[in-house]
C-alpha cells in the first residue's frame, strides 16, 4: 500500500529536479551565444540575427513538442513522458557539444526543443492530480521556484567552462535524473479517466466548445510578459545596455543569471501570495502589472551602471516570476482528459510566443530603435494578459477530478 503523502512528495522533488535541468538547457544557448557562435565563425555584424535564428528554432521545437508530449501525457500517462521527454533533449543538448557549422546548431536546438516541451507540463500534471486541492498550489511553487535555479547554474557553468564542455554538463545531468523517476507512481486520477473510457489527449477538441477555446487562448495569453521579459530584454540584454547608454560590459549570461535568481523568488512569492489570497487570477494580476512598471523604469533609465542594469534584471525576475502560478491555472482550468494536454501545451506556446515577439521587435528596432520597439511591444503583450486573466474562472479550491465532455 503506497502512502499518498510520500508519493506526491517524491512527485514533486522528482518534478522539480527535472524542471531545474530542463531549464538549464532551455537557458544555456543564451547564456553561451556569442562565445558558440564565434568558435562557428558567425561575424560580429550577424551575431544578432543569427542568435535570433537559432533562439526561434528552438522555441518551434518547443510548439511541436508541447502538443506532441502534452497529448502522449493524456493517453499514454504523465510518467512516460517524463521519462520520454528528458531522454529527448538531453540527448539533444549533449550532441550540441560537437556542432561545426551554424545549420547543424540549429536542427539540434530544434530537437531539444521538442525534449524540453514536455517537462513543466507532465510535472506540473502530476502533481497537481496527486496532491489535495488545498496545497496543490504549494507543489508547483516548488518545482517553479526550484526549477528555475537551473539557469544560475547554466550561467555559473557557461562562465566558468568552455561552451562546448558546458553543453555536455547539462545532457550527462539530465540522464543522470533518470534513474531518480523510477519509483514515480501515475496519477489516479489519468488512470481512472483511461479505465473509464474517457477520450484523452485531442487537441483538437480544445477548440470544438467555445467556453474551452476562450479558456485555452487566455491562459497562453495571461503568460506573455514573462517571455517578452526574458525573450527580449534579457537574452538581448548587450543590445540594450548599449541602447541605453550603461556604463561598462553587459553580459546575456550574468543578466539571465541575475534574472533566474529573481524568477525564483518571485515564483516563491507569487505562489505564497495566491494561497494567501486563495486565489490565481488577484496573485497572477498584480504580477503583471509589477513587471509592466519594472519594464518602463529600466527602459527610460540612461546611465545606468553595469551593475545597475544587473539590478533591474534581478527586479524583471522577481515580477515575470508568477510563472508558478500561471502554470498552475492552467492545470486546474481543464478536466482529466486534457489537462496534460492543456498544461503541456500553454507554457510551450507562451515560450514559442518568443518567436513572433522576436519578429515583432526586429521588423520595429529599424524605425523606432530598440528601446521603443521594446516599450510598445511590452504594453501589447501586458494588456492581452490582463484582459485574459480577467476572463478565467478562478479555480484555486476546484476538485480536479473531472473530465471534459468531448
Amino acid at each position: 500500500m503506497t502512502d499518498p503523502a510520500r508519493t506526491a512528495r517524491l512527485a514533486v522533488v522528482v518534478a522539480a529536479l527535472g524542471y531545474f535541468v530542463d531549464i538549464y538547457d532551455l537557458l544555456l544557448f543564451g547564456i553561451v551565444r556569442v562565445p558558440s557562435l564565434e568558435a562557428l565563425g558567425v561575424a560580429e555584424a550577424a551575431m544578432r540575427r543569427t542568435g535570433v535564428l537559432l533562439l526561434d528554432a528552438q522555441m518551434v521545437g518547443l510548439l511541436l513538442g508541447g502538443v506532441l508530449w502534452g497529448v502522449l501525457g493524456d493517453r499514454r500517462g504523465r510518467k512516460s513522458v517524463l521519462f520520454g521527454s528528458i531522454v529527448l533533449y538531453s540527448t539533444a543538448t549533449l550532441a550540441n557539444a560537437f556542432v561545426q557549422t551554424v545549420p547543424q546548431y540549429a536542427a539540434l536546438r530544434f530537437i531539444a526543443g521538442i525534449g524540453l516541451a514536455g517537462e513543466l507540463g507532465a510535472g506540473v500534471t502530476l502533481v497537481s492530480e496527486l496532491m489535495p486541492r488545498e496545497r496543490r498550489g504549494l507543489g508547483t511553487m516548488v518545482i517553479a521556484g526550484f526549477g528555475t535555479l537551473g539557469a544560475v547554474v547554466a550561467s555559473l557553468v557557461g562562465d566558468l567552462l568552455p561552451w562546448r564542455a558546458a553543453y555536455v554538463v547539462g545532457g550527462v545531468l539530465g540522464l543522470a535524473l533518470l534513474a531518480l523517476r523510477v519509483g514515480v507512481f501515475e496519477s489516479g486520477l489519468f488512470e481512472s479517466a483511461r479505465d473509464a473510457g474517457a477520450r484523452r489527449g485531442h487537441v483538437w477538441a480544445l477548440f470544438t466548445s467555445a467556453d474551452r477555446a476562450r479558456r485555452y487562448v487566455a491562459c497562453v495569453l495571461s503568460g506573455l510578459p514573462i517571455w517578452f521579459a526574458v525573450g527580449v530584454l534579457v537574452l538581448l540584454a548587450p543590445e540594450f545596455a548599449r541602447a541605453l547608454g550603461v556604463a561598462g560590459d553587459v553580459s546575456a549570461g550574468r543578466a539571465i543569471l541575475f534574472c533566474y535568481l529573481g524568477l525564483s523568488v518571485g515564483d516563491f512569492a507569487s505562489g505564497a501570495l495566491s494561497q494567501l489570497l486563495k486565489s490565481r487570477r488577484r496573485a497572477m494580476a498584480g504580477f503583471v502589472v509589477a513587471l509592466q512598471l519594472v519594464v518602463a523604469a529600466l527602459l527610460a533609465s540612461r546611465g545606468l551602471s553595469a551593475s545597475g542594469f544587473y539590478a533591474f534584471a534581478f527586479a524583471l525576475g522577481v515580477c515575470a516570476g508568477y510563472w508558478a502560478v500561471f502554470v498552475a491555472n492552467a492545470s486546474e482550468q481543464f478536466g482529466t482528459n486534457l489537462r496534460a494536454t492543456v498544461t503541456t501545451t500553454v507554457p510551450n506556446l507562451v515560450r514559442g510566443a518568443v518567436v513572433p515577439i522576436t519578429l515583432a521587435f526586429e521588423a520595429l528596432v529599424g524605425p523606432w530603435g530598440e528601446v521603443r520597439a521594446a516599450l510598445v511591444i511590452g504594453a501589447v503583450c501586458t494588456a492581452l494578459a490582463l484582459a485574459a486573466i480577467a476572463s478565467l474562472p478562478e479555480r484555486f479550491h476546484a476538485d480536479l477530478d473531472y473530465v471534459e465532455p468531448v
